[in-house]
């Protein structure tokens, strides 16, 4: 999926700061990154966020809050992005 990211967002400056296209990472560093998620407390309130948003009932509380939580996911899929890359060009994973 390619997602339009606005420029000056949080998760702009994640992904230039991290460069998921990028290697750099030795195979331990990279598996450890691999078996990082969110927590399942997480994942459910952002589950709950999201149903209430396609609603259309999200406070502007709420509404930051869910926006934390899609940032973080981000920053997360670009390190193991990274990651995997890493794995890839040193002949580790296909």
């Amino acid at each position: 999926m390619n997602v339009a990211i606005r420029e000056h967002s949080a998760v702009a400056i994640w992904k230039r700061t991290i460069e998921p296209e990028a290697a750099g990472l030795d195979a331990p560093e990279a598996r450890a990154l691999l078996r990082l998620k969110l927590s399942p407390q997480d994942l459910k309130r952002a589950d709950a966020l999201a149903a209430k948003a396609r609603g259309g009932r999200l406070t502007t509380n709420e509404e930051q809050e869910l926006d934390d939580c899609l940032a973080v996911g981000s920053a997360l899929e670009f390190l193991k992005s990274k990651a995997r890359t890493s794995l890839r060009r040193a002949g580790l994973i296909d």
